[in-house]
């Protein structure tokens, strides 16, 4: 029997687009939790994260991950940042420094995975993702929720330093909740959603939201070394790995030119090159060639040539 056809979803090319030109990302699809007395409990070495350096969503894991001390607990895989005509492949296909093969099944595209974990699966092959090895499924692929695992669900694996760090703490969940429901729309998805425009009032209206929400950050990070409550929390992690792709490949390719951060946004400069240069999670998660690779040579209906520019210099300011 000949294989399903799933180019529709492994293909950024054929993504669907609304009549008047707006990019709409679909939402995640497995949305189960690794809780204590769960279908999926947390254990050591039970599950595996396959992520992509280029991605923002995959980032915040990598970031989370870190920062709570998860590394051995919770081995990880890195896709090859050249997602084409099939989608993330692993390094078996596609050799770019940095990219590891699929040490569980030896597959050649996150799509193996997600078609192994359900034949009829009709969603996009994203990373972020959890694979658990004991139900051989996807636990899940929404980076929200996995770093919210994360930052609980383990801590009684790891030691007691890591397990107080709470990057969701009770007291400022509200403000962390609130900043995020608009940091997501016009910033971290609003970035996407001015670069995939087909049309040109479409990208007008989605390039302006993206600065509006900037000036907000702006604003909030005046005389602030976080976002909420003076301490580091998932609303850093969420918004950063925006800022940090945004003067390297947001400004050209998505054309969010109104302003550079470096030039424009000396506050969330500060903030960004603060987490970058001084917290090892923040650093050690971010490969630029990866990350520049990834937007230029992924995209073709955007950037046809596939040529990766060879700026900024430098592709982030040192403190």
């Amino acid at each position: 029997m000949a294989a399903r056809d799933t180019s529709h979803l492994s293909d950024i090319s054929k993504a669907k687009y609304s009549a008047d030109g707006h990019f709409n990302r679909a939402a995640a699809s497995f949305r189960d939790f690794i809780e204590p007395g769960g279908k999926f409990a947390p254990e050591k070495g039970r599950y595996h994260l396959y992520v992509s350096y280029a991605c923002p969503w995959a980032t915040r894991t990598l970031i989370v991950r870190k920062l709570k001390g998860l590394e051995d607990i919770f081995p990880v895989t890195i896709v090859s940042p050249k997602m084409g005509a099939n989608g993330w492949p692993f390094a078996s296909v596609d050799a770019f420094p940095g990219a590891q093969v699929d040490p569980l099944f030896n597959a050649e595209h996150v799509k193996d995975l997600y078609l192994r974990a359900s034949p009829e699966y009709e969603g996009r092959f994203t990373v972020p993702f959890i694979w658990d090895k004991v139900n051989n499924t996807i636990v899940n692929n929404e980076s929200s929720e996995i770093i919210r695992m994360f930052n609980t669900a383990f801590n009684q694996l790891i030691p007691q330093d890591k397990a107080a760090i709470d990057l969701y703490p009770e007291e400022h969940r509200a403000e962390i909740d609130s900043i995020n429901d608009w940091v997501y729309p016009e910033i971290n998805n609003g970035v996407y959603r001015a670069g995939f425009a087909t049309q040109q009032q479409a990208y007008e209206t989605a390039v302006k939201i993206v600065f509006a929400g900037l000036d907000k950050v702006e604003k909030i990070l005046k005389g602030n070394d976080f976002l909420v409550g003076g301490r580091l929390t998932e609303a850093d992690v969420r918004l950063w790995v925006t800022i940090i792709r945004f003067d390297p490949v947001y400004v050209g390719h998505f054309k969010c030119n109104f302003n550079t951060i470096r030039a424009g946004y000396p506050e969330i400069n500060r903030w960004m090159k603060t987490l970058y240069w001084k917290n090892a999670a923040f650093k050690d998660s971010t490969d630029f060639d990866h990350i520049k690779t990834h937007y230029y040579w992924s995209h073709p209906q955007i950037n046809a040539t596939r040529i990766v520019p060879a700026g900024p210099i430098p592709l982030i300011e040192p403190l």
